[in-house]
């Protein structure tokens, strides 16, 4: 109770201060300025004057459908089969080199490096893609890490592995900042969820994909080229191609979408307008910068991220690790290990479409953690034991919580209005999974191998601080939206405003780049 108490005296605290004005004075209502308002306007100008049936809306969400979750997937594909290379291409599966010469601490180093690069360029990477168009400044940076990729089979020295690893880490850090901001200028609240976890499947289905690759790789004996170098040449080129698609094909948003007519250009604007989630705009405000760095809500989801994100990035690097601790052959880990990636992306479609479904962020991601935490629960209780079945049932259900992590997404995409607050508050969420991930690849030590009990009991408590987190987090938007309604109701009363005289401000405010905490017609998805 004592948590709850003190978040709501938070909350009321930033409630009264942001109640010092007016809503006239501080939103005004009566002569609202656009000027600074998203890209949207220049389309669709400040009120509705053009209205689709709901059939027209279904089927340009099924063209929208057709090409902004695919080619998503094919960069995710791309992106996780290119950060799990490392875990393929290591010395107990493919002769990687670096750990003959400077042993098992530098595998964890150049793990590391990935995500040091990552957190490095977050910051600048999507600040600089909010002035330029998204979707062109996400496939360049795609075709430059494939370059960068094909590149490590070109060294086997500790340094270069290093710097090479670096370098991707900052090319990849602007991918899901860029698909976030994408998904939810085109689509509905009700929708990103889902979507977004049409593409955070990729995430375990690479997993399958990987393993099979490298599993065939594995038997190949030709001396021209190592097993690891064939590794990367293929996935460097495969990210170069999917990097000329996202050019080509990706969208940067609905007011430019060139795969998209005028009139379904004007439609998908006016399809998200009541959602009050705006567009795109290229000016930064330094005040939505500030008043994401204010929001109590903000820093509970840098909390759940990092939460999140250790595991991760332990269990990336380290999961065919304990498998094969099991007493499997290198060769054996590869397959056995490809059904933990169905049954996590199989958890990632249930919690997108339940997310949606309910108008629930929160509850979804309680589903993702509760198998990791018993999954981690039954490897440690059983660490020693010959019966390989429960083993490998604790191994393939422990990376479930990874559907957290899209839910998270779904959340920032959902609860955030103001184009430079959306894009602080992603690149936070990212600074922290990058953070996250550095020291997860450190709580597997060598020292604890081949249990590694301090790094799964670990996994374990972490997970379930991110529950109480989860509710906390519910429990916030909850009641912000008892009050949001309840300042509506008052507002109405007070100005006489009849149902359509509501509709038509919340058109007006829907394009104007106000923030969640500014616009009092933006509810908030708990």
């Amino acid at each position: 109770m004592s948590s709850e108490t003190s978040a709501a005296k938070n909350l009321d605290d930033v409630e009264k201060s942001s109640q010092l004005e007016t809503y006239d004075e501080k939103l005004r209502l009566d002569s609202l300025d656009t000027s600074d308002g998203d890209e949207a306007l220049q389309l669709v100008g400040a009120q509705a004057t053009a209205h689709f049936s709901e059939e027209y809306n279904r089927k340009l969400r099924r063209k929208l459908d057709f090409v902004i979750p695919t080619i998503s997937a094919a960069v995710y594909f791309s992106q996780y089969l290119d950060k799990t290379s490392l875990n393929y291409a290591r010395r107990v599966i493919m002769g990687f080199p670096i750990t003959g010469q400077a042993s098992y601490d530098n595998y964890n180093l150049v793990s590391m490096a990935f995500y040091l690069g990552f957190l490095f360029w977050e910051f600048p990477t999507v600040y600089i893609s909010q002035k330029l168009r998204l979707a062109k400044y996400l496939g360049t940076n795609i075709v430059v890490w494939g370059i960068i990729l094909m590149l490590h089979a070109s060294t086997n020295n500790f340094g270069a592995f290093f710097a090479l690893r670096f370098l991707l880490g900052m090319c990849e850090s602007c991918v899901t900042p860029c698909l976030i901001l994408i998904i939810s200028m085109f689509y509905k609240k009700d929708e990103q969820a889902r979507r977004i976890s049409w593409f955070y499947i990729m995430n375990g289905l690479t997993q399958v994909f990987g393993g099979f690759v490298a599993y065939g790789i594995s038997f190949y004996g030709g001396k021209a080229l190592p097993p690891y170098k064939i590794i990367y040449i293929l996935l460097g080129a495969l990210a170069i191609v999917v990097g000329i698609v996202v050019l080509i094909w990706l969208p940067d948003s609905p007011v430019n979408a060139s795969m998209l007519t005028k009139e379904e250009r004007i439609a998908a604007l006016e399809r998200v307008r009541n959602d009050q989630g705006g567009t795109e705009n290229k000016k930064f405000k330094k005040d939505q910068v500030i008043e994401a760095l204010t929001d109590p809500r903000t820093w509970l989801v840098v909390l759940s991220t990092i939460l999140t994100s250790i595991p991760n990035g332990a269990l990336s690097n380290f999961s065919n690790i304990i498998i094969k601790s099991f007493g499997y052959t290198s060769k054996q880990t590869l397959i056995i290990a490809t059904p933990a990636g169905i049954i996590g992306s199989a958890m990632v479609i249930f919690c997108g479409w339940y997310s949606d479904k309910k108008g629930e962020r929160m509850i979804p991601i309680v589903f993702a953690l509760i198998p990791t935490i018993v999954g981690s629960g039954i490897l440690i209780g059983m660490n020693g034991s010959s019966n390989k079945g429960v083993l490998l049932f604790a191994a393939y259900i422990i990376g479930t919580f990874g559907s957290a992590l899209s839910t998270i997404y779904a959340y920032n995409a959902s609860n955030t209005s103001g184009h430079t607050k959306k894009v602080t508050i992603n690149a936070m969420t990212m600074a922290t999974f990058s953070i996250g991930n550095i020291i997860g690849t450190e709580i597997f030590q060598p020292k604890d191998a081949p249990a590694y009990i301090p790094g799964k009991t670990a996994i374990m408590v972490l997970l379930i601080v991110q529950l109480c987190v989860s509710f906390l987090l519910r429990w916030i938007n909850v009641r912000l939206n008892k009050k949001r309604k309840a300042q509506l109701a008052e507002e109405k009363a007070r100005r006489g405003w009849t149902d359509e005289d509501v509709q038509r401000e919340r058109e007006r405010h829907a394009f104007a780049d106000l923030t969640d905490r500014q616009n009092i017609f933006f509810i908030y998805t708990c």
